[in-house]
């Protein structure tokens, strides 16, 4: 194996945190961006058809980019943020770019699972948009938005693998740089498998804690 075990916990490291920062900056983004997309529709809390239109357009203009043609067109973007185009902290920006405005439509469908009677009742009993919003829908559609952001983690561990092909780091650049191309079947083994056991673990404990949020 032309790898070392230390190189293989670097790569790692660096997808846990390229995963983690990018998880945190674009749910801080996308979780306001999807209760707008909610409220703002026709017909709910804050009705505003042009601003809907208008967010809603731009989300998809986003989402209908693949993630590499992105990461490359936001390189100026990328580099005025972090200084540089490559490397761990340079791939988090596309990541975030790429994974808010899919955070917006899963916290948007996850929202509108929940019962109109909720809002209503809340309305009736005089609460504001935002007690409506963080007392009531929020909490009801909890266990549903731990699921969205499970399968928003699991993308993001997948799109920071396909990082590794433009020198982002991490496991998909050790699965590039030395299983591609230096032929190295046995480091691109390991690296798919790392990300296959990271995939199924964060999977499994969504769904665990989905489950128990919906039974209490």
């Amino acid at each position: 194996m032309l790898v070392s075990t230390d190189q293989i916990t670097e790569a790692l490291w660096e997808t846990i945190s390229m995963v983690g920062f990018s998880l945190l900056f674009s749910t801080l983004i996308g979780f306001p961006l999807g209760i707008l997309l909610v409220v703002t529709r026709k017909g709910h809390l804050l009705e505003n058809a042009p601003f809907f239109n208008v967010l809603n357009g731009i989300i998809n203009v986003f989402r209908s980019v693949p993630f590499i043609i992105l990461m490359v067109a936001i390189i100026p973007v990328t580099r005025f943020i972090v200084g540089t185009s490559i490397g761990t902290a340079a791939a988090i920006v596309p990541l975030v770019f790429y994974a808010g405005p899919y955070i917006a439509r899963l916290i948007e469908n996850s929202l509108l699972e929940v019962d109109k009677g909720v809002v209503e009742a809340a309305e009736a009993m005089g609460a504001t948009p935002g007690q409506i919003i963080f007392r009531f829908l929020v909490p009801e559609a909890l266990s549903s938005l731990v699921l969205a952001l499970t399968i928003a983690t699991v993308g993001l561990i997948g799109a920071s693998a396909m990082a590794g092909a433009v020198g982002g780091g991490g496991l998909g650049d050790l699965a590039i740089t030395y299983g591609y191309q230096r032929f190295d079947t046995t480091t691109m083994y390991i690296t798919v498998g790392i990300l296959i056991i990271m995939v199924q673990g964060l999977q499994s404990t969504g769904n665990l804690l989905s489950k128990k949020i919906r039974r209490s």
